[in-house]
């Protein structure tokens, strides 16, 4: 007795695909898993109108006949019939989103090229007539050579008439086995039809997608894009400076205000020093920067929230690919400019555990906003505030550049660690595209709220903490009355410090530096919390505040150790906490280790060529 035809339910992800089967096979459905591997498969009995019956089988989601993960790999397999285990399909149900038609149609046509009897269910019409996006089925059958039946699987819509379809397609057909192809010809000029496929089946659209496609084509443009996506980044840096200045003076004299308030009330000794000199003015020195830190993620909202930072990845993820990383790493990477650890923790998406690895080792270069307090410190004591070009500030230039000095450094790390150590084939991705949109105010309103109270936490316990015992090491022992000799260097702290700063002199660091680096393991914003108690600390004249920390800044440091410290910054791996997830992440400390030592090994020396490069030029 001859089996019953079996029939594939193949698309891409988010398609409908799964209701589509479950409305066509009902209860008569069995999940296993395939054989050696752990991908599910889910079949299920259709009864035809005669009582006949056919296996459906619903094949995991994919993008691609090249694979990029395991669950694309068995679709591939079984749509080629070299599946262990598993018949080749007699015919093949192609699911399509009605609504990103375009996007879809790239699967659709490498799936329709293999030679197998097709049928095209345009899925959730419902949908994008609602969007405004009316679609012509029988023009789009014209452009494809196969049957097109337009349906809405959770209403049950068009599944009598895809059912007739099916019976035709494995009764009158099933008898041309057609032979799996050695390759697929010609995908590539199937692939750049979609769009145009797509646009031939459009009957009317409304004046919001058109918009969409308007937008797009200069948003998701070749060269036009990048350009884009650097000039909003520009722009965003710009702000970061200009609009933070009134705030940031604000919140500095309100410190200034409380430290001498504190003073006042309190008598001379270890409380009021460890009050004023340890909390107000390591604390506060942080504290300062939180509206810098708000203008930066107001951007990065608005741009989430608007559909524009999907586009970015769209960008981004060409640029990624010629260093061999996978598209699916852009949003870990792009969390990580929040903070590192979320952005670990967001590789788990990635399948390809070559391409998992590289992206965690890579994600502590990303510039989180933990760096933002110790770049705009040295930015604002050292580089000039002024315009290179009208409404272009030279300082809004060096964060920027900053900032594309560690997406660099991160692509070069992927791209070495690609060809050693992480070694593979890295795989593409694809992504749905959303509408473009006004963000919503209470949104974005909510998430700047979040964003501040994390920071603000931070600053109340681990900033805090950590202030408050490098105050008591800077402050004891206290040297003997009328020796002349610096508390600091008297004190444990300023022993230390001594002993590290033999280390880092050859790059160009001092004391201070050598004393901010210890503690800036628990918070990269605690370098500044240092910097700002060791000189409140050896201040015997009391002056608080930002500005009278920049002067101090000027007054100690030279230019090349400015340079140098930001390049330090830039590159090493200050923070436990992602040495921590690292390592919970990878199952072992051999990475983290790893990841420690080319990281640190990197900040020593692109800080020594800084160094050493502005001492040459006569900085």
């Amino acid at each position: 007795m001859n089996a019953a035809p079996l029939v594939a339910l193949v698309g891409n992800p988010n398609a409908g695909k799964s209701a589509l089967f479950n409305a066509l096979t009902g209860a008569r459905q069995k999940v296993g898993n395939y054989p050696g591997v752990t991908v599910e498969r889910h079949s299920g009995r259709l009864v035809l109108d005669d009582g006949r019956p056919v296996e459906l089988v619903d094949l995991p989601g994919a993008y691609s006949l090249d694979p990029g993960s395991l669950d694309e790999q068995v679709t591939r397999n079984v749509v080629m019939g070299s599946q262990a285990g598993e018949r080749r399909p007699d015919a093949l149900v192609v699911v399509v989103d009605a609504a990103n038609l375009d996007n879809h149609l790239r699967f659709a046509l490498q799936l329709i090229a293999l030679g197998l009897p097709v049928v095209v269910a345009l899925n959730m019409v419902d949908l994008a007539e609602r969007d405004g996006l009316t679609l012509d089925a029988d023009i789009l059958a014209r452009e494809l050579g196969v049957t097109v039946i337009p349906t809405v699987a959770v209403r049950r819509r068009g599944l009598d008439t895809l059912k007739a379809e099916i019976d035709r397609l494995v009764t009158q057909e099933r008898a041309h086995a057609v032979a799996a192809p050695d390759r697929i010809d010609d995908i590539v000029t199937l692939q750049r039809r979609a769009r145009q496929i797509a646009a031939a089946a459009t009957v009317a659209e409304t004046p919001v997608r058109r918009w969409t496609n308007i937008l797009d084509s200069v948003a998701l443009h070749p060269i036009i894009g990048p350009i884009l996506l650097v000039g909003l980044l520009f722009i965003m840096f710009q702000a970061v400076f200009a609009w933070s200045e009134t705030p940031v003076s604000w919140i500095e004299q309100g410190f200034v205000w409380l430290e001498a308030q504190v003073g006042a009330l309190l008598p001379e000794g270890w409380f009021r020093s460890l009050i004023t000199d340890g909390l107000i003015a390591g604390v506060g020195a942080v504290i300062v920067f939180l509206p810098l830190i708000l203008i930066l993620f107001l951007f990065i909202l608005v741009l989430e929230a608007s559909g524009y930072m999907v586009r970015a990845a769209f960008l981004m993820d060409r640029l990624m690919a010629q260093v061999g990383l996978s598209g699916r790493a852009f949003i870990p990477l792009l969390s990580s400019f929040a903070c590192a650890v979320p952005g670990i923790m967001a590789t788990r998406t990635i399948d390809d555990e070559k391409d998992r690895l590289t992206t965690i080792l890579i994600a502590p270069l990303m510039t989180c906003s933990a760096r933002l307090p110790v770049y705009t410190i040295i930015i604002g004591a050292f580089i000039p505030d002024r315009q290179v070009l009208p409404f272009v500030g030279l300082q809004g230039l060096v964060l920027l550049g900053l900032y594309l000095m560690g997406i660099v450094g991160a692509f070069v790390a992927a791209l070495l660690l690609r060809r050693t150590v992480t070694k593979g084939a890295s795989s593409g991705f694809m992504m749905e595209m959303p509408k473009y949109q006004w963000p919503h105010i209470r949104d974005v309103l909510l998430g700047l709220w979040s964003r501040a109270l994390i920071f603000l936490k931070r600053a109340g316990t681990t900033i805090a903490l950590t202030t408050v015992i490098l105050w008591a090491l800077l402050s004891f022992p206290k040297p003997p009355e009328g020796s002349g000799i610096s508390p600091v260097d008297y004190s444990i702290a300023g022993r230390i410090a001594n002993g590290i700063e033999v280390a880092v002199r050859p790059i160009g660091f001092n004391r201070d530096i050598a004393l901010a680096l210890v503690p800036a393991m628990a918070a990269r914003e605690v370098a500044v919390a240092a910097i700002g108690t060791v000189y409140a600390i050896d201040d015997t004249e009391h002056e608080g505040g930002q500005k009278a920390m920049t002067e101090k800044l000027k007054r100690n440091w030279s230019l090349p150790t400015a340079l140098a410290f930001l390049m330090w910054f830039v590159f090493a791996p200050q923070c436990i906490s992602t040495i921590a997830v690292t390592r919970r992440e990878t199952n072992g400390w051999k990475w983290p280790a790893f990841m420690v030592a080319y990281l640190f090994i990197t900040a020593y020396v692109m800080a020594g060529i800084t160094y050493w490069l502005a001492v040459f030029v006569g900085l």
